[in-house]
């Protein structure tokens, strides 16, 4: 495993106060993880970093959560946020590896050239001593995001309406099992329970010890067992497009790299008027 995309807290140490990078706090959170992601960064942050909430920085013609915004309104909004496609740009959250993830992958489709995830998180930043910004947050400098979208790097409800037939590709989803299998509730009212008929459970926090990923031999065995080689075509999936960025992570750091995220996710798949799903109960997989 490469750890390309990834940067230690040390190394950004050193990227302090030059203006081709920009630190961006990409937290969010769970209501059950009872953390304010918008208040924490106002109340302490990396240096001159930037908040991208992905809540707004969402397409407005839909009901479905934190969906992708057209690439003309992304780019007004990287570049209010003082980003530009050929900035380093360094991204955190809280625990190191949850949403943090989902901006980096965002970025990366949208253009960016050169994303890093901070090691370990804001978290382990704070508890390691390392210097922190406090008080009001400094306003960006006006930039310009020139959008490169890559389609192909994401997935349709109609994709996985087709690939139930075609099964060209193999479908992760990085929910925890029992909402995989349909024996617990999902956090958002009105959804079904279950999962997309032969797609493949993979918890996202079976890949992540302390906040970072696991080893790379163990990361690789768990995709062999999955029959995921270097050209498998992955489609990742979770509750709302969020943690299955994580999966796409680690697949791109295993050297797979024929991977597209459902931004729909279950959000979207398991609407009560949405397609066929399966449980444990009825799982004819």
């Amino acid at each position: 495993m490469s750890l390309e995309n990834f940067i230690s807290q040390r190394e950004t140490l050193d990227w302090f106060d030059q203006e081709h990078v920009s630190f961006v706090d990409a937290s969010w959170y769970l209501p059950a993880q009872n953390r304010d992601a918008k208040q924490e960064y106002n109340s302490t942050r990396i240096h001159n970093a930037v908040y991208f909430d992905i809540d707004l920085i969402a397409d407005p013609e839909t009901d479905l959560p934190h969906m992708l915004p057209h690439p003309e309104v992304f780019a007004e909004v990287a570049g209010a946020l003082g980003l530009t496609h050929e900035k380093l740009i360094i991204v955190y959250d809280g625990p190191g590896l949850f949403s943090a993830p989902r901006v980096w992958w965002t970025l990366k489709i949208m253009g960016a050239k050169n994303v890093k995830i901070l090691e370990g998180g804001f978290d382990a930043w704070k508890a390691e001593g390392l210097p922190i910004e406090k008080g009001r947050p400094n306003q960006p400098k006006q930039e310009i995001f020139q959008t490169h979208f890559l389609q192909d790097s994401v997935a349709s409800l109609n994709d996985l309406e087709k690939n139930l037939k075609s099964a060209k590709s193999i479908v992760l989803d990085a929910r925890p099992t029992t909402r995989f299998n349909g024996e617990a509730p999902e956090p958002r009212e009105g959804l079904r329970s279950g999962h997309i008929p032969k797609s493949l459970s993979l918890p996202f926090s079976d890949l992540i010890e302390n906040g970072k990923f696991i080893e790379s031999e163990k990361l690789n065995k768990i995709f062999h067992d999955l029959k995921i080689h270097p050209d498998t075509q992955v489609i990742t999936t979770c509750g709302s497009g969020v943690t299955a960025a994580i999966l796409n992570l680690a697949l791109n750091e295993a050297n797979r790299d024929s991977v597209k995220l459902f931004d729909g996710s279950w959000a979207q798949w398991g609407l009560p008027d949405g397609p066929e799903i399966t449980t444990a109960e009825n799982n004819n997989d």
